[in-house]
């Protein structure tokens, strides 16, 4: 058998653009991707604690260290800059190996940069 488990998870990151006229996905910086085991290109799901709002999307980097979170397309409708967000990659295996996977959770401070 085969389930959906939590394998990647952004924990309470601040909107920092929203951008419209942009293609699609979400712009993470790349050491918060990189920190979450998240790939360019993966699907995630969002979370707005502001709204309510829950949405999926694909993830493209953002330069390092700049704590970029930009919502892209259709999805900077759902968003305003500066509302809290989490953002989850989900992984399907095995049960048996899902019964001892570790997720990667980050929980980055107030700028959206990793905690030194």
């Amino acid at each position: 058998m085969q389930v959906h488990v939590v394998k990647s998870k952004i924990h309470r990151v601040k909107v920092t653009g929203a951008d419209l006229n942009y293609i699609g996905s979400i712009t993470i910086d790349e050491d918060l991707m990189e920190a979450a085991n998240i790939i360019q290109g993966e699907k995630v799901q969002i979370v707005n604690n502001n709204n309510g709002e829950r949405l999926e999307t694909y993830v493209i980097p953002g330069p390092r260290n700049s704590g970029e979170i930009t919502l892209n397309g259709a999805a900077a409708r759902k968003v305003a800059v500066g509302d809290v967000l989490i953002l989850i990659a989900y992984a399907v295996m095995d049960f048996e190996e899902a019964k001892t996977f570790k997720p990667a959770i980050v929980f980055p401070n107030e700028e959206n940069n990793l905690l030194q």
